[in-house]
């Protein structure tokens, strides 16, 4: 019993640390100064299709890097793994939840957006640790940095800055195809100077934040190894 009450408040802590991560690309998107590298791609393409939701558009992304995966691990790809799947799912829909949220943020002016990217960068910084704390969902994206790394025996960090690199090259390709502009539609910048803030500042943030998630996590929500 207190085996399945452990793992239960893994999963809850999780979850928590997934919608901060969704609220945080939902600000940046607001900010209409970019958002991270691996959002960039649902990004433009709701851009391009608005019928589609970027929470849809994120679990297309995210299961083709479950492909990706599993395309490079074959045999060795364990049936745990398939957990990234309901992951992908609800951070998708948590995506959706947050942009309806962030509907009426004011954007008057550029400080006020850049205020907004900030506070994107502080939110995904804190979900990010509390994601790891819970110790239970896990994004795709990160697994499959973390498998590249582990095949090719290229540090987890510079595979990850290439493949911010890949996501944001190929979603100005796609915007420049589509919409004759590198950032968005004309309107909407999906990609812009918030996009590296977001791909260099969020790791800086989480050096700062994460002694002091961690003690409060610890402090209100203990759980086992």
């Amino acid at each position: 019993m207190n085996s399945l009450t452990n793992l239960l408040r893994r999963y809850a802590i999780a979850t928590v640390g997934l919608f901060l991560i969704a609220l945080g690309v939902a600000v940046s998107l607001k900010s209409n100064l970019g958002t991270s590298p691996i959002s960039c791609p649902p990004g433009i393409m709701t851009l391009k299709w608005t019928s589609v939701s970027i929470g849809q558009f994120t679990w297309y992304v995210n299961f083709s890097l479950i492909l990706v995966q599993i395309a490079l691990l074959r045999s060795h790809f364990r049936w745990s793994d398939l957990m990234q799947i309901p992951a992908v799912i609800l951070f998708g829909l948590l995506c959706d939840v947050c942009v309806w949220l962030c509907q009426s943020l004011p954007t008057d002016g550029y400080w006020l957006q850049m205020l907004w990217c900030l506070v994107a960068i502080l939110i995904t910084a804190v979900g990010l640790r509390v994601e790891i704390y819970g110790n239970a969902w896990m994004l795709s994206g990160d697994k499959t940095v973390n498998v590249i790394s582990d095949i090719s025996g290229v540090s987890f960090s510079t595979v990850k800055i290439w493949s911010d690199i890949f996501f944001v090259a190929i979603s100005m390709a796609f915007a420049w195809f589509v919409f004759g502009s590198l950032f968005g539609d004309g309107e909407s910048n999906i990609i812009r100077e918030g996009t590296l803030l977001l791909a260099v500042l969020t790791g800086l943030c989480m050096k700062i934040t994460d002694p002091i998630v961690e003690r409060l996590l610890k402090r209100l929500v203990p759980i086992r190894s």
